[in-house]
Parts: structure tokens; C-alpha cells; sequence
């Protein structure tokens, strides 16, 4: 790989690079914070003769909070264990996070951003119309859609999907050649490979010629991938970078919101989305657990403006001036095979609206053939798995694709821990004999299909910045079935036999993981 173009060197391996690193100084300042807020509450039990009254109290209150809070049921459960356990420290965790402190600014920054431009890319009434009456309310879904955000329905828009990384990558790399006026990407992860590094030459040129290059990653990044200085080796090069959310050795609940899309818009004509990062692993470059399934899709068209306006709502978060025009103006571009209806949309974990749990449902709820589902994840709320076997119970065919190699195994387990249920319910679920699953992929009676970033977990469900395409009556539909055909073809079943015979490990965590699923 020494033909791989860096910024930056690669980070230290071993003991010693992890204690000089700023990963262990971020992690060690957190430790004494805690340690420190821990303490107080041990000299606060010293002094008080009746510490049992208080903490009952506290528990007292703390379950009545928690019975009248708008919160998810399993949450609730996993707060009562917590206040069972340690009442007063378990208060005073529930207040920091409901209280929303370390995010309140954000919060507030990004409730303007959104009602700025909530008309910013304007919905077609003669679009809109063509779907009065639609048998699947795509129209009400549209509708629901627009409460939280500016997300319209488009027609004039060719999609294409990819049914690996290694098939967006090559598009990406022809794409961004043609770029002339803007390219704004923004990503979960990015980390310095042969992937990244093909893109950032293109990225060069194109600074160098006058492009307006923008690229914004997670702060993640900055712990385990990239050094905390990558944005200012990215500017040297003439493109503008942003950190979203970086780490701070401060405890904050800021962190627990972290921006999981994945977009990228070339020229206000071309955007791509789904479930690829910037990273070696994903298109099969480096193997980490067995063969990478991903999944993603490109637009060209009308379809493109919706995403160049989420990546503008990100990047101004922290400007002083949020700036949209020109680059949410119509293009005029017109694309060679426009088909069906297509609309991007985002969810925001800092309003009331779980947009990408409400479309999820509604597949589900309104499915009278198949709903096939890919993920990588499945760690289900109460409603969710409720629409799932409803869904199975009334005689669609529910299929879940889900990783035969996991990433995580106490998020694995918890996974398994769904399936007695689901497949008692009737749902079919299979395991990717060859690897990992990341693609987070619904498709639904040959004529809607969703592509995105949103795992079917409490992560992307209530916690992530997350994003998506819906797509409905589009040609490539059926190529989103055919993968999810091939992909079964390379599956083990899962069975009643096969729960019966799980591991004793996979048993006993999935069993514990259920305490605290929602804080995963």
C-alpha cells in the first residue's frame, strides 16, 4: 500500500502509542470526572444519617418521572434498573440527559437551520398531485415528512443503486471528475486508505481548479482514525473540512448525538447516499469481518437539491452566517431515464419526530406482499418489533438480512435475542454466511424500497443524525430486490433449531444486553 496517499502518518500501534495518545488523554480526563462526581455522592452518603430515606426518595421520584415522561417503554425499564441500583447517582444521570445539557446551543442553532429553510427546495404541486389518492398515502407520508424538515417529493431524477461499496466507489471516482462549480461530502467516517486517498486526489485537483470542496466528517474520527489537526492538513490543500462534534475531555451529553450520513452532492445534479463510509474496509480493500456487504444509491436530477440543502444545514451549525443560495438553486439539469418518485429525507435526534423509525413503520404497516429488510443491526424497540410481527401475522413475508459475522458481539447478541419472537411470529430471518451486513436496505411489493444510513437500532433510531432515500415506482427497485435474492443465496436460515443450539455466550449477553438496549 505504498502508493496510498496521506496526510498524515498512520497512528502508533501498541501500549505506547495508546498512552500517548490524545484517545487516552480525552479518556483519562473523563475518568477523573466521573471518579470526581462519584466521589461527591460517597461524601454526601457520609454525612447523611439518613441516606435510605433520601435514595427511596429519589427512587420514589424517579419512578414517577419515568412513568409520565415521553420516553420509549424499554428505556423506561432500563432507567428503573438504574435507579434501583444507585437511586441518587442514577437521578442525577437522567437529569443530564434529559436536560439536554452540553446541547442545548446546538439544539437551538440547528431548530432555526431547519425552520429557516423549510421551503428552501420548494415541493411541486404538480408532483404532489400525481400522488393524491396514491393506494399507499405516499402523499400523507410526504406530508408527515415536511413537519420536521424540508424534504419533498421529486420527480426528474434517474436513480442507480449499488449493491456493493466497491460499485458506489467507482461511480464516486467517475462522478467527481466531472465536478465544475461544488462538492460537499460528508460522512460518518473517513479514514486514510487507498479509498480516501483516490478521492483526495480528484479532491486537489479540484481545489486547485476553482471547485468549492467541502468535507465534513464525525469527531469520532479524531479518537480512533485521524489526527485532531486533519481539517487544518485538509485546508492546506484548499479544502474546506469540518469536525462534527469533536471530542472534548468533557463530560457532556452533547456526544451521545453523533452525525452518522453519509452524502455526497456534486454540482447541485449528482448525490449519492447510503450506507458506505470513506473507508478501506468498505469496499472490500481490507478484510475485518469476512466479506463487507454494503449497499448504496446515486441521483441524478431534481432529487440532488434536497440533499445539497442537509449538507448545508450541517456545515452551518457552526458558521455565524448560514449561507444556502446559490447552491440550493435548480440546475436545470435533466437526467437521461427519470422514473418514479424519489424523496430524500433526514432525521434529527433533537426533535420530537423519529422520522426514519415513522417510515420504517409505515412500510411495514402498509406492506400486502413482502417487506425484505437488510441491516446490520437489530436492536428493537416495543413498537418496532410489534409493526415487524404484525406485519408476519397478517401474511406478508418478513425477511431480515442480518451479518453471519459481527463487528460487535454484545450487539450480535442482543440481535439473537430478537429471534425466538420474530420467528415464532413467522418472520424469516437469515445471517450472511460470508461476513458483515452494513447495508441498512427496506424494499417493500416490488414498488418501494428506502436506502440510507438508518440502522434499525436505538442508535440511528433516537440518538444519530441519519439520512435516507424513499424511493417509489423507481425503475431500479427491482435491483434492490434482485440483491436482496442474491444476498439470501449466500445465507444461513435461522431456525428454531438454530436458536435452540446457540452458544451459551450469545445466551447468557443477549440475556444481560437487554438491560441496557436503549443505551446502545
Amino acid at each position: 500500500m505504498s502508493d496510498v496517499y496521506r496526510l498524515a502518518k498512520p497512528r502508533k500501534k501498541g501500549l505506547f502509542g495508546l498512552l500517548f495518545s490524545r484517545f487516552f488523554l480525552i479518556v483519562l480526563l473523563l475518568l477523573v470526572q466521573i471518579f470526581l462526581i462519584i466521589s461527591f455522592y460517597t461524601w454526601l452518603k457520609n454525612l447523611l444519617p439518613f441516606f435510605s430515606v433520601i435514595t427511596t426518595l429519589f427512587t420514589i421520584g424517579g419512578v414517577i418521572y419515568l412513568f409520565n415522561c415521553d420516553m420509549d417503554s424499554s428505556a423506561k425499564l432500563t432507567w428503573m434498573l438504574v435507579f434501583s441500583l444507585a437511586p441518587i447517582t442514577g437521578a442525577a444521570l437522567l437529569a443530564f440527559t434529559q436536560t439536554n445539557l452540553g446541547h442545548r446551543t446546538i439544539q437551538k442553532r440547528v431548530a432555526e437551520l431547519i425552520q429557516g429553510t423549510k421551503k428552501a427546495v420548494p415541493q411541486s404541486a404538480e408532483t404532489l398531485k400525481k400522488l393524491e389518492g396514491d393506494p399507499c398515502a405516499t402523499d400523507d407520508l410526504v406530508a408527515y415528512m415536511n413537519r420536521s424538515g424540508c424534504f419533498p417529493v421529486c420527480e426528474n431524477t434517474e436513480v442507480t443503486y449499488f449493491p456493493q461499496g466497491e460499485d458506489k466507489f467507482a461511480a464516486m471516482l467517475e462522478e467527481l471528475r466531472k465536478a465544475e462549480k461544488f462538492i460537499f461530502m460528508e460522512y460518518f467516517i473517513l479514514n486514510e486508505g487507498y479509498m480516501w486517498g483516490e478521492i483526495l486526489r480528484i479532491l486537489e485537483e479540484k481545489a486547485k481548479a476553482g471547485v468549492d470542496v467541502r468535507v465534513m466528517y464525525d469527531g469520532m474520527c479524531e479518537i480512533t482514525l485521524l489526527p485532531s489537526n486533519y481539517c487544518e492538513l485538509l485546508e492546506q490543500r484548499g479544502i474546506k473540512a469540518k469536525t462534527f462534534a469533536p471530542i472534548r475531555p468533557i463530560v457532556s451529553s452533547h456526544y451521545n448525538y453523533r452525525d452518522h450520513r453519509k452524502i455526497l452532492v456534486i454540482d447541485g445534479k449528482v448525490a449519492f447516499n447510503g450506507g458506505v463510509n470513506l473507508s478501506d474496509e468498505y469496499i472490500n480493500r481490507i478484510e475485518m469481518f469476512g466479506h463487507w456487504k454494503d449497499t448504496a444509491v446515486m441521483m441524478k436530477g431534481e432529487a440532488a437539491r434536497s440533499f445539497t440543502l442537509m449538507f448545508l444545514q450541517m456545515w452551518n451549525i457552526t458558521e455565524t452566517q448560514a449561507v444556502f443560495e446559490p447552491w440550493i438553486a435548480e440546475t436545470g439539469y435533466v437526467p437521461q431515464n427519470p422514473s418514479g418518485f424519489v424523496i430524500p429525507f433526514g432525521d434529527c435526534p433533537l426533535d420530537e419526530d423519529k422520522v426514519g423509525r415513522a417510515v420504517y413503520m409505515d412500510i411495514l404497516n402498509r406492506a400486502t406482499n413482502y417487506v425484505h429488510i437488510m441491516t446490520p443491526y437489530l436492536i428493537l424497540d416495543d413498537e418496532l418489533q410489534t409493526a415487524i410481527i404484525y406485519a408476519a401475522q397478517r401474511g406478508v413475508d418478513v425477511r431480515l438480512i442480518l451479518p453471519g459475522i459481527p463487528d460487535k458481539k454484545p450487539a450480535f447478541a442482543l440481535a439473537k435475542s430478537h429471534y425466538k419472537r420474530l420467528v415464532d411470529a413467522g418472520v424469516k430471518i437469515y445471517e450472511y454466511a460470508p461476513g458483515f451486513v452494513h447495508a441498512k436496505v427496506f424494499v417493500s411489493d416490488d414498488c418501494k424500497a428506502v436506502v440510507g444510513t438508518i440502522n434499525l437500532d436505538y442508535r440511528s433510531l433516537y440518538h444519530h443524525f441519519e439520512c435516507a432515500t424513499y424511493l417509489y415506482k423507481s425503475d431500479c427497485i427491482p435491483d434492490v430486490e434482485r440483491d436482496f435474492q442474491n444476498t439470501m443465496a449466500k445465507c444461513r436460515q435461522v431456525t428454531h433449531e438454530s436458536i435452540e443450539n446457540e452458544t451459551p455466550y450469545y445466551k447468557i449477553m443477549g440475556s444481560l444486553m437487554k438491560f441496557v438496549a436503549p443505551l446502545m
